[in-house]
């Protein structure tokens, strides 16, 4: 056949429009076939249809071609002398390449065994001889399609593990950062164990992530009164955080000008304020001045080291525990309402004794939320009978053991809420 005669049955039997030459994607194609009559006319097809190709007269000529060209589309006849179309493909697989590539084996075999073996080897397409211009064309398309598919997979698979590195990075800094801020929180313990010799006063604080919105802490009135506290601000993580070291600066000063719950008399003594009162300023201070939807839970009181009584007030917080010398269990307080919720709020105190070998308990609801595998919480009762069988113990073996039946309760379990207690033993004095 004439190349003219090639020419117009190409220009006759090509498809589409001048859309399709603004489709192409492919820069180039790699034609191997051991026929040079049939790579002309093949390659005039493609060259019509706006495709660059490159040509190969061997398995081996075509290997020394891929190993200079970049080439992402093959179609190579399948039967050739010394390496044939399926050899090829099977070493175009085994290739160092960065993008997986197209190959299109050209047959006159029509079995299904023949064609599955194809596929097994790694060719993606084929077309039966003699090749049909518009089939040829649509499987050239196809096959642009695919690798267009392909590079854009691999984009954005190069993004996302951009992204992902990016992400990474930034947890790492912030990982460390939330590491810093629980050990800022945890300094926020103002010696976590005292001893006043008439009691002994024990802290605990396990936020449940890196940080948490409990806080708990005292602070000294005079020689023979010191307050405590015990907050859980509303939900986790870094705003709870942050209005727990809020509410700190509140509390944690020595004096009236820094400390809420403290005062100066007529002579200028530094004395304490009503907890009922120091709750209705708090409650003022975040609904007016903290712009947040963030509230807290609280009792807050003093206790006098002396005598063992204890003021109290109840914002909310769950009820404050006595655990007497005995063994026996009370539970004290009219609830409230937690603080930053409602304008104009108001509180009572109540006052407790503790006498000789008693001990007070202020916990936050992550000791009594405590849920068990089955989803069962620890609740009051539960509460009680840890305390009972705990009863002998005291200071910090008291919260180790406590942690412990806490886990064991749990299953091993994360806790999902920050677990605090404040825990006051009254010896009285010698």
């Amino acid at each position: 056949m004439s190349g003219s005669k090639v020419l117009a049955i190409a220009e006759r039997e090509r498809p589409g429009s001048e859309a399709d030459h603004r489709r192409i994607k492919i820069k180039q194609i790699l034609l191997v076939d051991d026929s040079r009559s049939q790579r002309r006319i093949l390659s005039m097809y493609l060259s019509k249809w706006g495709y660059s190709v490159i040509e190969a007269g061997s398995g081996a000529e075509a290997l020394d071609i891929l190993k200079d060209h970049p080439i992402d589309l093959i179609v190579s006849d399948w039967m050739m002398p010394g390496m044939d179309g399926l050899e090829l493909c099977r070493r175009f697989r085994a290739m160092d390449r960065a993008s997986n590539g197209y190959f299109i084996l050209l047959t006159s075999k029509s079995e299904k065994g023949e064609v599955a073996h194809g596929l097994d080897v790694g060719a993606d397409d084929f077309l039966t001889k003699p090749v049909a211009a518009n089939e040829f064309l649509a499987r050239i398309r196809a096959g642009e399609r695919v690798l267009e598919m392909e590079r854009e997979l691999t984009e954005k698979n190069r993004l996302v593990s951009e992204t992902l590195a990016e992400i990474s990075t930034l947890y790492e800094s912030l990982n460390r950062d939330l590491v810093e801020a629980r050990n800022l929180q945890q300094s926020l313990l103002r010696e976590p164990f005292v001893d006043f010799d008439s009691a002994k006063l024990s802290l605990m604080l396990r936020p449940s992530g890196h940080v948490g919105g409990d806080l708990v802490g005292h602070f000294p009135i005079s020689e023979t009164q010191i307050g405590i506290f015990a907050m859980d601000v509303s939900g986790h993580g870094v705003a709870s955080a942050l209005m727990t070291a809020r509410l700190a600066g509140h509390l944690s000063g020595s004096g009236p000008e820094q400390n809420l719950a403290l005062a100066r008399d007529v002579d200028g003594v530094i004395v304490v304020r009503p907890p009922c009162e120091v709750a209705r300023d708090l409650n003022r201070l975040i609904l007016e001045n903290i712009e947040t939807e963030l509230y807290f839970t609280m009792l807050l009181g003093h206790f006098d080291l002396i005598t063992g009584e204890v003021t109290l007030t109840q914002c909310g917080h769950p009820h404050p525990v006595i655990q007497r010398a005995g063994g026996s269990i009370e539970m004290a307080g009219d609830g409230g309402m937690p603080v930053g919720l409602i304008e104009g709020a108001e509180w009572q105190d109540f006052q407790l004794q503790l006498f000789p070998g008693d001990r007070l308990l202020l916990m936050s609801d992550g000791v009594t939320e405590c849920p068990a595998p089955d989803g069962a919480m620890l609740d009051e009762d539960g509460l009680v009978k840890l305390l009972r069988r705990n009863a002998r113990l005291r200071g910090a073996a008291f919260f180790e053991t406590l942690m412990w039946d806490l886990v064991t309760f749990s299953g091993d379990k994360d806790f999902p809420d920050d677990i605090s207690v404040v825990m006051v033993e009254f010896d009285g004095l010698a």
